[in-house]
């Protein structure tokens, strides 16, 4: 395996900062390929022009009393293998802040499910169906491009929306009134990560290609800048159209490149450009070559070679992670045993329904509009809790809380965003088996006093 000479570590993971997005829509894809990037936002699919809410008839609970959840989440597309964990935490969320006695004395109904899909119309759709059915919030889409693509009409609506996987920095300065929060990290504090995992692979010379949409730009970028930060040259940073029929060009690119390292910022699409690399001698165990949350599926080495798994082995990536939160792993197995190892993003759905009910608690309204002053309070400055019946009873004695999650301290800001980031660091085995390595932390706020 080539290596270059060790460089020194990225500096202080926070030294990329939250960025905010460069101004302009989202570019549309082409059919030819590479191109070069520009610096804007990240995660999900390429963002389509929205709708106001008002134009889709669609209206908020306007406080009529009952606190109920819809969700846009994958059960089509690309991302369908990120829909099972999703929907299942936010059933056991349900299921824990009923035991718990609900929400403003009641007990919250099943939620009102909708697909988000690989196209806009289809999440739209599903954001129409729902908002008519008078939910408080909307807990997805997964993929940023399809939370873009339905924003305006959520919280146009009055009603909330909580994304547990959108990590665009697109988001944080997002005019949507208040009412869109995330309980997922900004890529803006996974690029310094993965480019850490790098740097101390000892690589120096590192080819990034990337999807043409919100999540490959953004956190291209910011891995970019990390790297040039620690002192490594990176070589190309390109992206690609997610939606051609093959992927030379992107392929070709980084040959021509000649890295000792790649990073590929996909989803599913990415088994055909690293399927490309081995054709052309560019193995895990030749160069490195890493991924993102997009590629951290644990059959990434059988949908990369049935026959031989392995192939994959020495591939690694970085993810938002779960604090190491084995009890609630066990507790979710328990209630969804079909899950198996794919519990990418669980936690944070989990958390995202707990702190939008625990916020209509201390709001005393099931009112989006009411209760989003409430969302970031009720994650930081207060009397720490760990559950929604701890947070609850807190709640009730007239406390002031500070919910940590089941994903990690949320600590948002005042976008409605976690301060901080809890980054799983992944990898493949020489038998071709997914491996969690470790869990980083980063905390921009602590990092820089």
């Amino acid at each position: 395996m080539r290596r270059k000479t060790h460089l020194k570590a990225v500096a202080a993971l926070s030294a990329v900062a939250l960025v905010a997005a460069c101004g302009g829509d989202a570019e549309e894809p082409t059919d030819t390929g590479a191109e070069e990037t520009t610096t804007e936002d990240m995660a999900g699919d390429t963002a389509t022009e929205t709708d106001d809410a008002a134009d889709t008839g669609a209206e908020g609970t306007g406080g009529d009393g009952e606190f109920r959840f819809g969700y846009i989440l994958p059960e089509t597309g690309t991302l369908a293998f990120l829909g099972p964990p999703q929907i299942e935490a936010l059933n056991l969320a349900i299921a824990d802040i009923n035991a718990a006695g609900g929400v403003l004395g009641s007990e919250i109904p099943d939620p009102v499910g909708g697909d988000e899909g690989d196209q806009a119309n289809v999440a739209q759709s599903s954001a129409d169906r729902i908002l008519g059915q008078g939910v408080s919030a909307i807990i997805g889409a997964a993929a940023s491009g399809r939370s873009l693509d339905i924003i305006d009409r959520v919280t146009g609506a009055g009603v909330m929306q909580c994304s547990g996987s959108n990590t665009a920095p697109t988001f944080t300065d997002y005019d949507d009134n208040g009412l869109y929060i995330r309980t997922a990290p900004s890529d803006a504090l996974q690029g310094p990560v993965l480019a850490n995992a790098i740097i101390d692979d000892g690589w120096s010379n590192v080819a990034i290609v990337a999807r043409a949409d919100d999540y490959g730009r953004g956190l291209a970028n910011a891995t970019a800048e990390a790297l040039e930060n620690a002192g490594a040259t990176v070589v190309l940073n390109e992206t690609y159209d997610p939606n051609a029929s093959q992927f030379d060009a992107p392929v070709q690119s980084i040959v021509s490149a000649n890295p000792d390292a790649v990073v590929i910022i996909a989803f599913e699409e990415g088994v055909q450009i690293m399927q490309g690399l081995i054709e052309q001698g560019l193995t895990p165990a030749e160069v490195g070559m890493y991924g993102a949350d997009g590629l951290r599926n644990p059959d990434l080495g059988t949908l990369l070679n049935e026959s031989d798994p392995s192939v994959i082995a020495g591939f690694k990536g970085t993810a938002p992670a779960s604090a190491e939160n084995a009890d609630f792993l066990a507790k979710l197995a328990e209630a969804a045993p079909d899950l198996g190892d794919n519990t990418q993003f669980a936690p944070q759905i989990y958390d995202c329904a707990v702190v939008v009910a625990l916020a209509a608690e201390a709001a005393g309204s099931a009112d989006a509009n009411v209760f989003k002053e409430e969302v970031v309070n009720v994650t930081k400055d207060g009397t720490p809790c760990t559950s929604y019946q701890e947070c609850k009873e807190l709640l009730a004695q007239g406390e002031d809380i500070d919910y940590n999650g089941v994903s990690g301290p949320l600590d948002f800001t005042d976008a409605g965003e976690p301060g901080r980031a809890t980054i799983e660091v992944y990898a493949f085995n020489d038998a071709g088996e997914f491996e969690s390595l470790e869990t980083v932390e980063s905390n921009p706020a602590e990092d820089a006093r």
